[in-house]
């Protein structure tokens, strides 16, 4: 074999291997088929003493936050709980989307509230213990004229709680060298309340109610089996 055909032999065997690695390296199995997703199911509209109060009608985003929504994700449940006892009121909204591979990515409530007006006062991180897990979550202040709403969230890729952009992408690229599409859940809530603390103390006993009134089949889907 002359120099010029070996040269092209090795090119060629070259490309081959680059196909098969670029079509091994592309996710093909999707986490969102291997379970069925009903936010309707899986979120309880009564447990302790909070129930759903269907007297709060339900907010819609802007048009132009709807369209980016529905772009991102397949469902979004919210709600207004109500507390029987005292009378708090705590806003719910969860969206979940079956695609959360590089290409996509969730609407951040950093992002999205200020994309409605919202003037974004602060945020940090903290830690919830909820159904016996670490749950990391980010706590904003947010504020909308005279409204003032404190806002705890946390997001799930997966199994797993990813609590800062550079876990989303690592356990991104995890799944995606397994070949597998993960997907991912927006657990958001907040309330009107221009005393921040006790708002978060608040929205923390609701979640702690919530996160045990979730069934077990669903737990690890909503609250991560472990922390990224």
């Amino acid at each position: 074999m002359n120099g010029a055909r070996r040269r092209a032999v090795v090119v060629l065997s070259g490309m081959v291997a680059a196909a098969a690695l670029a079509k091994a390296g592309v996710p093909t199995k999707k986490i969102a088929d291997t379970w069925e997703t009903d936010l309707e199911k899986i979120f309880p509209v009564q447990f302790g003493d909070w129930q759903v109060d269907r007297s709060i009608p339900v907010i819609l985003p802007a048009p132009d936050v709807q369209a980016k929504l529905d772009a991102i994700y397949n469902q979004v449940l919210a709600r207004t709980y109500v507390n029987r006892r005292t009378g708090t009121r705590v806003m719910l909204s969860v969206a979940y989307g079956g695609d959360q591979s590089d290409g996509m990515s969730v609407h951040l409530p950093e992002v999205c509230y200020p994309a409605q007006g919202f003037q974004l006062l602060g945020q940090r991180s903290a830690t919830l213990k909820l159904l016996g897990r670490d749950i990391p979550v980010k706590q904003l202040r947010t504020r909308l004229g005279s409204r003032v709403e404190p806002v705890t969230y946390w997001l799930t890729l997966g199994e797993t709680v990813a609590a800062t952009r550079t876990q989303r992408k690592l356990r991104q690229m995890e799944y995606g060298l397994r070949g597998i599409v993960p997907d991912g859940m927006l657990v958001r809530v907040s309330s009107i309340d221009a005393d921040a603390e006790r708002a978060f103390g608040i929205q923390q006993a609701f979640l702690e109610g919530l996160a045990s009134a979730v069934p077990s089949q669903y737990a690890n889907r909503v609250l991560g089996t472990v922390s990224a």
